[in-house]
């Protein structure tokens, strides 16, 4: 209760108002100064349209995973603020961190999305009542598009509560081999020299 009286009564102080008007005068000026594009061609539509479709959250940690590895130790590895040796470690685990996190959010991810989609079957003859576990009720056509977001959503839930388990059971020792690992090859390669 006393938080919530402090909190108001600095949000109602003429110098936090006078800020607060100014900071968001200047966020519109720099959103302002961002040209608005409005895209007509129709092959540039179907494409992202498509990608949006097609891109599920496995695909877009994949692509995360790739964008780090290429940018990420680079400023490491150009980091003057430490010494030598520690740079060397810095990328080393940098790189490890990367690879073990890319590797196992992408498969958990992958999986998940794919087991969704085997027990999200259409009701009917044939089809175990264990493969409708996760087909919401009402549920005629498993061909829509709708259907398709759901599956991809409902299997990225579900990787997020497995990838809390994951985190330490798979990523914190593949990171620490993979460290290792480097660290050790870069000391054979220098001790080669």
């Amino acid at each position: 209760m006393a938080l919530y009286g402090i909190r108001s009564s600095i949000s109602s102080s003429p110098l936090y108002t006078s800020v607060r008007k100014s900071m968001n005068s200047i966020k519109q000026k720099g959103l302002d100064l961002l040209p608005n594009a409005e895209f007509s061609s129709e092959r540039l539509l179907y494409r992202l349209k498509d990608i949006g479709k097609n891109f599920s959250s496995d695909k877009q940690r994949l692509a995360l995973g790739v964008t780090a590895l290429v940018t990420q130790p680079v400023i490491d590895a150009h980091n003057k603020r430490v010494d030598e040796k520690t740079r060397k470690v810095s990328v080393a685990r940098t790189i490890a961190k990367i690879i073990a996190g890319t590797l196992t959010g992408f498969f958990i991810r992958y999986g998940c999305i794919r087991a969704i989609k085997a027990f999200s079957q259409i009701p009917g003859k044939g089809v175990p009542k264990y493969k409708t576990i996760f087909t919401p009720k009402g549920v005629l056509d498993n061909t829509t598009d709708a259907f398709e977001q759901y599956r991809n959503a409902m299997g990225t839930v579900v990787a997020l509560g497995v990838m809390v388990f994951t985190n330490f059971l798979i990523d914190a020792p593949l990171t620490k081999f993979l460290t290792n690992t480097f660290v050790k090859h870069q000391q054979d390669s220098e001790g080669k020299k």
